[in-house]
């Protein structure tokens, strides 16, 4: 099997979602720090211009959104199960609002001019400009709550986590930790590098206990590769994972169709259809460097349509 591949970089949350979950699987990966701000040629080189970070690589296919990754990540090591049946369904309804809601409200809270310095030690004046322009282009219809409210709606989703905590149970939902952990953890892990923002967790104990053993993980064992590397990779493959195409009204195997984020950084991703089912839409693309790549998103969250 390829190696792991893992575009990513130090203070990206989502980024860190997925590198626990390599940490709490104990696996092996290669690590691609990409650029925080655009331009990114090697990320748009594999991926086709989606933008959002992080993304999985293995071999010539390309994972988009963390949802995806993680489960692409747990049917290779399967231990400890990210989806137990003992919590089916629900863990992933909590990892959707995690990811979503609790994030939207934690990362730009915490991304108060208060936290730059902590955040951004040693960073230029301008630096911090194009980082929060950058950011900005990306969600522009996103109405950021003031520090007020963004205080109260977390210390709301704060009690509420530690209120699942509150019998004795080491994890969220059960004895092991599942998806839903993960994906909470990312937004207290970013919260805690800004000490005027990570003052708010101080109230709430067993979350941060939880968080102790969710650090506990670790990263796994990465290694440095840089995006050439990662792109002579793909360009060697000569192969791709199995792609199912369901029956679908107005698709075919072979259209001609975008993928499009719905929420934010939403640059279209255009390739031809392979791949199609509930779950996984898998686009194929050609690059002058990468060569032909298979680049595969969620459904959750994207827009599938026929290009014009």
């Amino acid at each position: 099997m390829p190696p792991l591949i893992l575009h990513h970089f130090g203070l990206s949350p989502f980024s860190e979602k997925v590198r626990m979950v390599l940490g709490a699987k104990r696996l092996s990966w290669h690590s691609v720090t990409v650029p925080m701000v655009l331009p990114k040629p090697d990320v748009v080189a594999l991926t086709g211009g989606y933008r959002r970070t992080p993304f999985l690589q293995i071999g010539a296919d390309i994972y988009c959104d963390t949802a995806l990754m993680c489960k692409v990540i747990d049917g290779i090591e399967p231990a400890p199960p990210l989806y137990p049946e003992s919590a089916s369904g629900l863990a992933e309804i909590v990892a959707q609002w995690a990811d979503a809601a609790l994030f939207w409200i934690a990362v730009p809270y915490t991304s108060q001019p208060a936290s730059a310095p902590y955040l951004f030690p040693g960073a230029t004046p301008e630096f911090v400009r194009s980082l929060f322009a950058d950011r900005a282009a990306m969600a522009p219809h996103l109405r950021r709550a003031s520090i007020a409210d963004g205080a109260a709606q977390l210390r709301s989703y704060l009690g509420r986590l530690e209120n699942l905590l509150a019998d004795g149970r080491r994890f969220l939902l059960a004895a092991e930790p599942c998806i839903a952990d993960f994906s909470v953890a990312q937004s207290i892990w970013y919260m805690r590098h800004s000490p005027p923002v990570a003052a708010v967790l101080a109230p709430f104990p067993k979350l941060l206990d939880w968080f102790g053993r969710m650090q506990a993980f670790g990263h796994g064992t990465p290694s440095d590769m840089s995006g050439g590397e990662a792109i002579a990779v793909a360009a060697a493959a000569g192969m791709h994972a199995p792609a199912r195409f369901d029956p679908t009204a107005g698709l075919a195997e072979g259209d001609s169709v975008t993928v499009t984020p719905s929420d934010y950084a939403q640059d279209p991703v255009a390739g031809r259809l392979v791949g199609l089912t509930q779950d996984e839409v898998v686009l194929a693309r050609s690059d002058d460097r990468a060569g032909l790549v298979h680049v595969h998103f969620p459904r959750i969250g994207f827009h599938l349509a026929k290009a014009a």
